[in-house]
């Protein structure tokens, strides 16, 4: 049986507490986990961030992982459509795993559409404020349709697509992210150290941490 918020309250289910610990796994990492939420429109640049913020902390020594909105569907979210409420259990899915990951002490990276604002904040709440970084990759449709080389907007547009986030399906912007970056204008290698200035900032990596 679960509660409200989808959680198990069935008495054989119990949770079983690590001895390595999270702040152990830190102190080894020598960084904390984190956990980056880039949102935005399809075509926004969510992946090419994320996947070039993760080189510079790699390049840090950092452990880091990507979790890609496209990928996650060949297999944990295989059996989901992009009806709204299937959206919603995709997002809940994948804030469940980035827990995981945060409690391994990784710096796991999300680039997902995540149109609702509610998810969102869902997830936000699963993660824990202090360790969740909203990351809105603001980005004129306009500019996202020129960049889509798979012609799905034009798709959308032509009805082929249903539910097409910014064409026949809402996005929610963010009200107050962690950072909110023009990513239809802004140099890429400017928008990733933004985001890495953020990470140093709230103490998930030493400030004077360098690429190598």
């Amino acid at each position: 049986m679960s509660d409200a918020s989808g959680k198990l309250t069935t008495p054989n289910v119990v949770w079983h507490h690590a001895t390595v610990t999270r702040a152990r796994r830190e102190a080894l990492n020598r960084h904390k986990g984190a956990v980056v939420w880039f949102t935005g429109l399809s075509g926004s640049g969510k992946s090419t961030l994320a996947h070039t913020v993760e080189e510079k902390l790699y390049q840090m020594g950092c452990r880091t992982f990507v979790f890609d909105g496209d990928n996650v569907r060949h297999g944990l979210c295989g059996d989901l459509t992009f009806s709204p409420e299937d959206r919603r259990e995709n997002i809940r899915r994948i804030g469940e795993m980035t827990k995981l990951f945060l409690d391994a002490g990784v710096i796991a990276m999300t680039a997902f559409i995540s149109p609702y604002r509610d998810d969102r904040e869902r997830v936000r709440a699963i993660v824990g404020p202090t360790d969740f970084i909203e990351i809105h990759c603001d980005c004129p449709v306009e500019i996202c349709e020129q960049r889509d080389v798979k012609g799905m907007y034009k798709k959308a547009r032509e009805g082929l697509i249903k539910e097409f986030t910014g064409i026949s399906a809402p996005y929610e912007t963010p009200v107050a992210p962690e950072l909110r970056l023009n990513t239809g204008s802004d140099p890429l290698d400017d928008c990733a150290d933004r985001v890495l200035t953020v990470l140093a900032d709230r103490g998930v990596i030493s400030p004077g941490r360098r690429v190598s």
